[in-house]
């Protein structure tokens, strides 16, 4: 493990191993043990809902409602509210009803709104989020979707039989997702975390489960003070390294061996690091209002948030304090927005000039949109186009709140509709198409699982036909700019070639002056390389239509 970890650069490695003790995290292999539900176990929780109830009789509290009496009577005061939410989200997540983050596409984080699946799910409440409680459900959640190969991995291998795990049901396995998660990779007290799991599988399922909980986790916890967590080999045939690098650094098979494939394998065991690592956050100066970028600064100083002024002149990397930048109202009030530099080095792509038609084909929920439109300087128009509604909503809220609604129109359409009827050609198009989104993996921690090689062909193929009915909203001498957030070859170059074969009236066209040269790919295109670049992952290729 030593050697993988050298292929990291020192500051890489500080990063990626910020939060545990990465040799002692990632030790597995297959272990079978007995005897489980018989190891020793925690006192059940006391019956605090009896003693909360008692306290507001005796002390003569206003008369409430049956149903904030049936509230309040069913709030649990022994189960950590970040444990309760925790655990719900992911069986959400699981379910496909939810993504991993906490903070949506609004800036507005919906974690004090959860309790409500919380009831649902369990049966009680417990107080509401703070801010500390968000920073621990973002941090668990993200943790336990990222590693979840793994630790179900260690779970099996900790399970006396294999049907306790097959047959395990989601909320039990959840709960010990959970703790392997805090015991392994957070390095987090193991008697706290056994407790705390132990308290929630009893009261939310029953004593029996609690008992299995508490076994289990006992057991984790001497092989991990042993360093003996079991720990694939990397022997074998191709198939089976990529399997065992697939579990050590819990990705799906199929995309391990289509990175080493590509990039070779220590290049795919770095690419794997980041993508489990805590990711940065970009913001972007929304300088349209006035803002400056070293007002922003001052402001995010005063907040003490740790971040990073961006090559891009616009834009912010956050490190910590994403919180902090919420509660102080500035992405609320428009004066910054949540924006990786990876977009907008894109938005450099294009290139928009004030006057210029824009069109952006596959716009929501708008963020390059609205980047594209602020450097218009309130001459000019940027038509946004998108299939999904709800998410256009969203574009035009934002931009309102960026006071740019006589620069950006929205419009609800499929492409492929709405380039044969439109007869306006634009300036210069962007096509942002649907993607794997390979390159977004650190932030999506959710996403690796929801993704299959079979989508790639079905995702090539709309990118094509995306590509062509974006190719007639261009105008002679106009720009077209593809981009994606993958870094998969197929749906980036390969797309372009593709495209080019079919549209001789197009040609690639130089970016030299509008991106640093280190983002630039040897056939002219900008990537960016989330291990070389500390940022997403994307692509994006400028073409030119012929004026004949």
């Amino acid at each position: 493990m030593e050697g993988v970890l050298s292929l990291l650069p020192r500051s890489h490695t500080q990063f990626v191993l910020s939060r545990s003790n990465f040799s002692n995290a990632i030790k597995s292999d297959s272990l079978a043990i007995s005897g489980v539900v018989s190891a020793s176990t925690v006192s059940p929780p006391h019956n605090s809902r009896r003693r909360y109830t008692q306290s507001i009789e005796t002390n003569q509290a206003p008369r409430l409602s049956s149903l904030t009496k049936r509230t309040i009577q069913n709030i649990n005061q022994e189960i950590s509210p970040h444990r309760a939410v925790a655990t719900v989200r992911l069986l959400r997540i699981e379910k496909g009803g939810a993504f991993a983050g906490l903070l949506n596409e609004k800036g507005k984080n919906s974690g004090k709104n959860e309790m409500d699946y919380v009831e649902r799910t369990l049966g009680f409440r417990t107080r509401e989020l703070d801010d500390r409680d968000i920073r621990l459900v973002t941090e668990i959640v993200g943790g336990t979707v990222r590693w979840r190969r793994y630790l179900d991995h260690l779970i099996l291998s900790l399970c006396n039989k294999e049907r306790v795990f097959t047959d395990m049901e989601p909320l039990l396995l959840q709960i010990l997702r959970i703790g392997f998660f805090e015991i392994v990779k957070l390095n987090m007290p193991s008697y706290a975390v056994v407790n705390e799991n132990v308290k929630l599988a009893k009261v939310a399922l029953r004593p029996g489960a609690g008992n299995l909980v508490n076994g289990i986790l006992r057991k984790l916890v001497l092989l991990k003070e042993s360093d003996s967590l079991p720990l694939p080999k990397l022997e074998g045939d191709d198939r089976a390294r990529a399997r065992a690098l697939a579990t050590i650094y819990s990705h799906p098979v199929w995309m391990v061996r289509r990175w080493i494939k590509y990039l070779g394998q220590e290049e795919a065991v770095r690419l794997m690091n980041w993508n489990n690592a805590d990711p940065y956050f970009g913001i972007r100066v929304n300088t349209w209002k006035g803002y400056t970028r070293a007002d922003i600064a001052s402001q995010l100083e005063d907040l003490k948030v740790d971040y990073e002024t961006s090559v891009l002149d616009d834009f912010f990397r956050i490190r910590t304090g994403m919180q902090a930048i919420i509660h102080a109202g500035l992405l609320k009030k428009g004066i910054c927005s949540v924006q990786d530099e990876s977009a907008g080095f894109v938005v450099s792509v294009v290139d928009p000039q004030p006057g210029e038609t824009i069109t952006d084909c596959c716009a929501a929920p708008g963020g390059k949109s609205l980047y594209m439109a602020s450097r218009l300087q309130g001459q000019g128009m940027v038509y946004a186009i998108d299939i999904n509604e709800g998410r256009l909503r969203i574009l035009r809220d934002a931009a309102k709140l960026q006071d740019l609604v006589g620069v950006i129109t929205a419009i609800h359409s499929d492409l492929r509709a709405y380039s044969i009827r439109n007869i306006v050609k634009s300036d210069k198009v962007l096509l942002d198409v649907p993607c794997s989104g390979l390159g977004v993996l650190s932030k999506r921690a959710d996403l690796r699982w929801n993704r299959h090689l079979e989508d790639m062909k079905e995702l090539t193929r709309l990118q094509d036909e995306l590509l062509d009915a974006a190719a007639l909203l261009v105008k002679p001498g106009g720009v077209l700019v593809y981009s994606t957030c993958s870094i998969d070859p197929d749906e980036n170059e390969g797309r372009v070639m593709s495209f080019l074969q079919r549209h001789p009236e197009f040609s690639v066209q130089p970016i030299n002056r509008l991106v640093p040269p280190d983002f630039i790919s040897e056939d002219g295109f900008y990537f960016s390389n989330p291990v070389k670049h500390c940022m997403d992952g994307a692509f994006a290729a400028r073409l030119v239509r012929s004026l004949s």
